[in-house]
């Protein structure tokens, strides 16, 4: 967005104010989709923990909290991106990639391999190898054009 900051161009700009009310609608969207994403967390918890037997967990229950947990996680990593899209105009692909490893995480965290084929799970495993080698490839040559 830089390259439509530095024109006096009237469209350009009043274009520009308009994908940043869009970009701030998404926040106040997001926000809400994290708190419904919590209070979704609680009850299903909730409902699981009062049933028979009373405060126990099956391992498929654990795994469903984790999985909702994790996606309440990706979804404040989301709302961070827009804060962060919002406060420097530009999209930071560090935590872009962070996000989606998390994502990625969230998924292998939930697989039921009784449902899935070894294709899919080797799929998954690629996805995850090159999402981990771009992250640590973003972050190697950052710190190497920071000097560090």
């Amino acid at each position: 967005m830089d390259d439509l900051s530095n024109t006096n161009e009237p469209l350009i700009q009043w274009l520009r104010k308009v994908i940043h009310m869009a970009v701030r609608l998404l926040a106040v969207l997001m926000t809400a989709v994290i708190l419904w994403g919590v209070a979704d967390v609680f009850l299903v918890l909730y409902e699981k923990l009062i049933e028979p037997p009373f405060m126990m967990l099956t391992i498929n229950d654990i795994l469903a909290t984790f999985g909702a947990f994790m996606a309440v996680l990706i979804a404040i990593e989301i709302l961070v991106n827009i804060v962060i899209y919002l406060r420097d105009d530009v999209i930071h692909v560090k935590i872009v990639l962070a996000t989606a490893l998390m994502a990625i995480a969230r998924k292998v965290i939930i697989m039921d391999f009784d449902k899935i084929s070894a294709d899919y799970v080797w799929a998954t495993g690629g996805v995850t190898l090159a999402m981990a080698i771009a992250y640590w490839l973003v972050v190697y040559y950052t710190e190497q054009k920071a000097g560090k």
